[in-house]
Parts: structure tokens; C-alpha cells; sequence
């Protein structure tokens, strides 16, 4: 029987499969929730850069916010998330889940990046 860990990189591993096989060239947004932080990048895979960047981490947002894991601070990532890739000129983007359910904090960040400008 597999242990939590294996079991989250199947998940992990099986929507990046879909992700890559209907991503028709667009960037990818991976996101990566932790128990106190929420992470979120923007991935051109063809040329295997980060275009951008955003989490909780950063001076501003730490500052900005009072806790990194509440749906409050996903949704303010989300609109960090859209106003710098629309910087970079990237508007349509695949979202990567990442093996996570598409619930609370990931819904937030979603949500919040497609009223930004982003489709997906």
C-alpha cells in the first residue's frame, strides 16, 4: 500500500500529464500550498523558465498580510500572480493544480487571478 507521500506525487503527476497533453503552448501556473504559506509560479515549460513569481513569502505580502494560509491571502496572490504576468504579456495560461483539490485556498487564487486579466 502507498504512503500519503507517493499517493500526492500520483495525483501530482497525473494532472501534469493532462496539463502537458492540452496545454496548446500556453504557460502553465503551478501553484504549491503549504500549511502556512501558498505559493505560485508561472512556468513556460517549452523554454523551461519562470516567467513569474508570487507567494506569501515576499517582504511586501508578509508585512501586507497577517497569516500565508487563509483564503484572504490566496485571492491577494492571485491578483499578484495576474498583474505580473500581464507585465510580461502573458494572458492565457493552464492552470496546474498540482495534485491539490480544487478547494479553498486553491479555488481563491484561481478565482482571484481570473478577475486579474488571466483566462484559464
Amino acid at each position: 500500500m502507498a504512503n500519503n507521500n507517493q499517493m500526492t506525487a500520483r495525483r501530482k503527476q497525473r494532472t501534469r500529464i493532462k496539463i502537458r497533453r492540452n496545454s496548446a503552448d500556453r504557460p502553465r501556473l503551478s501553484v504549491f500550498r503549504s500549511g502556512q504559506h501558498i505559493y505560485v509560479q508561472l512556468i513556460d515549460d517549452k523554454a523551461g523558465l519562470t516567467v513569474a513569481t508570487a507567494s506569501t513569502l515576499e517582504k511586501n505580502q508578509r508585512t501586507e498580510l497577517k497569516n500565508g494560509s487563509t483564503t484572504a491571502a490566496a485571492s491577494v496572490i492571485g491578483t499578484l500572480i495576474a498583474e505580473r504576468a500581464l507585465k510580461k504579456g502573458v494572458k492565457e495560461v493552464v492552470f496546474d493544480r498540482g495534485g491539490f483539490k480544487y478547494h479553498g485556498r486553491i479555488k481563491a487564487l484561481a478565482e482571484a487571478a481570473r478577475e486579474g486579466g488571466l483566462s484559464f
